[in-house]
């Protein structure tokens, strides 16, 4: 079994954003030549997350974030001092790990789905550890 690990530099632009990293991971994915096995993404940030949504239509990135933000807005009542408890929420909510299989040299992912690098607390330059594993 081969183990192979990079680390992606993500810039974001936005407080708040999806940002599409399908072809970065997929570029790596195909550099390492494991055909059968699976990749491990970690975003080593507690205001920020991985996901994999629909990549088909960019609207729903807009619309994620959008919910994401209704469903945990930023409150006064909040006391951590550097004023960024919600992201530190959605962080968690959403996740800092995926998981994908590799079958035939290719990621398996379905017709419409992405894998987005998911910022809360930008602009910022952000790390994210792509390991792929397998034969």
């Amino acid at each position: 079994m081969q183990i192979l690990t990079k680390t992606l530099t993500v810039k974001t632009q936005k407080r708040e954003i999806l940002q599409d990293i399908s072809h970065e991971v997929k570029s790596f994915v195909t550099q390492t030549g494991i055909k059968n096995g699976q990749v491990l993404l970690f975003v080593p940030h507690t205001t920020a997350a991985v996901t994999i949504n629909e990549n088909a239509d960019p609207d729903v990135q807009r619309d994620m974030v959008l919910g994401i933000r209704d469903a945990f807005p930023d409150q006064q009542a909040f006391n951590h001092m550097e004023g960024n408890s919600d992201a530190h929420i959605k962080s968690s909510v959403i996740g800092v790990d995926q998981y994908i299989m590799v079958k035939n040299g290719q990621m398996v992912l379905g017709t419409w789905q992405g894998i987005y690098f998911c910022e809360f607390d930008g602009p910022r330059t952000r790390k994210l550890h792509i390991q792929v594993m397998g034969n």
